[in-house]
């Protein structure tokens, strides 16, 4: 039988968290609440829930933090990734979510590997993250992660009235992605469009209308 895959959060990168919410305040007109840091990854974020089970993500090193002994995630130590983020915060990546993330690495041979251990305060779960922190396609394939068993930690964040609509990919190798997830990920929010420039756009429904994020 097939993995399932759910979109589980899509993810807003910046070289410096307060730029990243600011970015995406000035967007959806909403400032996505603070969420906490990744002693191991370095990193901290803001997190604004999108329904009981997916949310975005604002993501940024933490200054604050000791320096992780291995990359960050999300290619956030690439330079090119460093230098792209300089002029602006954006849409980096996508992360789904599976029950059982060894099985569906083992599926899907596309995706990022090993399954690693990360810590947010005293939530803990397993996310596909390589030792040098590189992703997949450049951030178009999305990263999977595995929730441990219990309500999903979107339900416990702060319901601002906003929900994703949308999801377009856009990148050379789009026919290329949805092939690999076809028959484990069924989303109709979630497009595919070949494109030379990668990028992604999100479409948003915030308490003001629907709101688009790139």
């Amino acid at each position: 039988m097939a993995a399932v895959l759910h979109l589980d959060h899509i993810t807003v990168a910046a070289n410096d968290l307060a730029e990243g919410v600011a970015y995406v305040e000035k967007a959806l007109g909403i400032a996505p609440p603070a969420g906490g840091a990744h002693p191991l990854m370095g990193t901290h974020n803001h997190l604004l829930r999108l329904s009981e089970t997916s949310f975005l993500e604002v993501i940024a090193p933490d200054p604050q933090a000791s320096a992780p002994t291995r990359p960050r995630w999300f290619a956030l130590d690439d330079p090119q990734t460093h230098a792209a983020l300089a002029s602006s915060p954006k849409l980096m990546t996508w992360v789904v979510s599976t029950s059982d993330i060894t099985s569906a690495l083992v599926k899907i041979p596309q995706a990022a590997r090993p399954a690693i251990t990360v810590t947010r305060g005293n939530l803990e779960w397993l996310i596909s993250v390589p030792p040098d922190g590189s992703m997949p396609f450049g951030g178009a394939f999305p990263t999977l992660i595995e929730w441990p068993e219990g309500p999903h930690p979107a339900s416990r964040m702060p319901d601002l009235g906003c929900a994703l609509v949308a999801f377009e990919i856009r990148h050379p190798a789009a026919d290329t992605i949805r092939t690999a997830l076809s028959g484990v990920l069924d989303d109709p929010r979630i497009r595919f469009r070949p494109d030379p420039k990668p990028s992604f756009h999100a479409v948003i429904r915030t308490p003001w209308g629907e709101r688009e994020l790139v």
